[in-house]
């Protein structure tokens, strides 16, 4: 192993200090011999996981096309194929190593072919030390905190023939000058913050995107200000806590003020996730409340409905106090939609407390759940626990709580029949061209039959027909929509 490689440490990743995350701008350079270090290649991003992902493949693909780069359409075209992955649970891990493994054959082929692996599991050293063991033909290995460094990292892996990791375990930074490659035409995600230092027993994000670092808010609305101009109807504010944004710097300026300033530069739809209830304020429910063009739909993760178990996962709330936020949105934002987090069969989880769970969904019924098995995280607290709840039984449970979650999101899309909601189209609906989908306010998926929409378009749809999971109508003409 070579000594200069920089390799991943869950040990320091843990480290937190009280000093405010630096706001670098200039850390991203592009050198003139890697300004053209890809024209006349192709590159392929298979991102795994979460929204977060998905906005810094948008970066990777940024970096790759200022360096002359372009898009492959399929792995067989490109001459570099880069896996950005996921480490929350175990099951996003295991496609990966499988989709590695699938990969070797096209190594062999072509040896040229230059091989990537980055994002969240390329922070962990158990991964990292796998890959390096039994995956010889991963060419570049970077981590979370370093896409600045990519330019750096592809040439001296493409030049040297050598194997290149650099992974850095640290509380993280704020890099504002990265290149960007929106994939969508409508809808875009806004990084507002990074990293998360709630550290849930369970959970290995705090461990592999570094500590909470709020941007500057002048930084963010001037990227919704241009994301406007451009023509995007939809804008997402991302962070892995995004109603902790702020509390890491002095200025005292939260997500209530910030979310209130992006709704009043007119977008035609805000939205953002993901909220953790801790720090769900009153003055975040009032602005919500207050501006049309932030969408009335919470995702509010409760991960169980037993106060114990909440307790042991290190969530920092009850379940009373959890179900006295959610009443309180719910009676100020009449209407709103919401989505939850739930895992079964965490490490002493009873039957009683599985029991509790269910019944707090059926206080909340919920319009939708990800839902999951509980999957133990190397080098978290809960992976310490011993994992005691029988597979046959994560199984039932699983299943009893799916059950449940699909007939309350069934009764919630009962009183849209009828109704008409306003739609952003998406475009085409995906198992059927001669029918457009999108969504609407309230987050619900719409199928519709149309003579003609463009993706990006806001249309009033009329509901035909209800499924639990999707809506299916007709667009119709007319412009005092009921909202939905």
């Amino acid at each position: 192993m070579k000594k200069d490689w920089k390799l991943p440490s869950l040990k320091a990743a843990q480290i937190r200090t009280p000093q405010e995350a630096a706001i670098e701008r200039s850390l991203f350079a592009l050198d003139p011999q890697v300004r053209s270090l890809g024209i006349g290649r192709r590159y392929f991003i298979h991102t795994y996981g979460c929204q977060a992902n998905e906005r810094d493949s948008e970066t990777i693909a940024g970096i790759l096309e200022a360096m002359g780069f372009v898009p492959a359409f399929t792995e067989a075209e490109a001459d570099l194929i880069l896996l950005n992955t996921c480490a929350v649970r175990k099951n996003a891990e295991d496609k990966v190593i499988g989709q590695l493994g699938a990969l070797k054959r096209m190594k062999r082929e072509n040896p040229d072919l230059i091989f990537a692996v980055c994002g969240c599991m390329a922070q962990e050293e158990d991964i990292v030390d796998l890959i390096l063991k039994k995956y010889h033909q991963v060419d570049l290995i970077f981590g979370t905190h370093n896409l600045h460094r990519l330019p750096q990292l592809l040439m001296q892996a493409m030049m040297s023939h050598e194997r290149t990791v650099e992974i850095f375990s640290k509380e993280g930074e704020v890099i504002e000058n990265l290149p960007v490659r929106r994939f969508g035409k409508h809808k875009a995600w806004v990084n507002i913050m990074y990293g998360c230092d709630k550290f849930c027993t369970y959970c290995i994000v705090p461990y592999t995107r570094g500590k909470e670092r709020s941007r500057d808010p002048q930084d963010i609305l001037a990227e919704v200000r241009e994301l406007k101009t451009q023509g995007y109807k939809e804008i997402t504010l991302l962070g892995q806590n995004v109603n902790a944004y702020g509390k890491d710097r002095a200025s005292g300026y939260g997500f209530a003020q910030l979310l209130r300033d992006t709704a009043e530069i007119g977008v035609d739809r805000v939205r953002f996730t993901t909220s953790h209830p801790w720090d769900f304020t009153d003055e975040m429910i009032e602005v919500i409340a207050a501006y049309d063009n932030i969408m009335p739909a919470i995702h509010l993760p409760v991960q169980s409905g037993s106060s114990e178990m909440l307790k042991i996962m290190g969530r920092r709330y009850t379940r009373e106090e959890y179900l006295a936020l959610f009443h309180k949105i719910k009676e100020r934002i009449p209407g709103c939609s919401f989505t939850t987090d739930i895992i079964v069969g965490f490490p002493n989880e009873t039957e009683e407390q599985f029991e509790m769970t269910l019944s707090l969904v059926d206080e909340c019924r919920y319009d939708g759940a990800f839902t999951f098995i509980y999957s133990p995280r190397t080098g978290t607290p809960a992976a310490r626990m011993q994992d005691n709840v029988p597979a046959e039984v994560k199984s039932r449970r699983l299943q009893q709580l799916n059950e449940k979650i699909a007939y309350y999101a069934h009764q919630n899309n009962e009183p849209y029949l009828g109704r008409i909601v306003t739609v952003l189209v998406d475009g085409p609906s995906k198992k059927n061209d001669q029918v457009y989908s999108g969504y609407s306010e309230t987050n619900k998926l719409v199928n519709f039959t149309a003579d003609h929409a463009e993706a990006g378009d806001l249309v009033q749809v009329r509901i035909t027909e209800i499924h639990s999971w999707s809506l299916n109508g007709e667009k119709v003409e007319q412009s005092q929509p009921q909202t939905a």
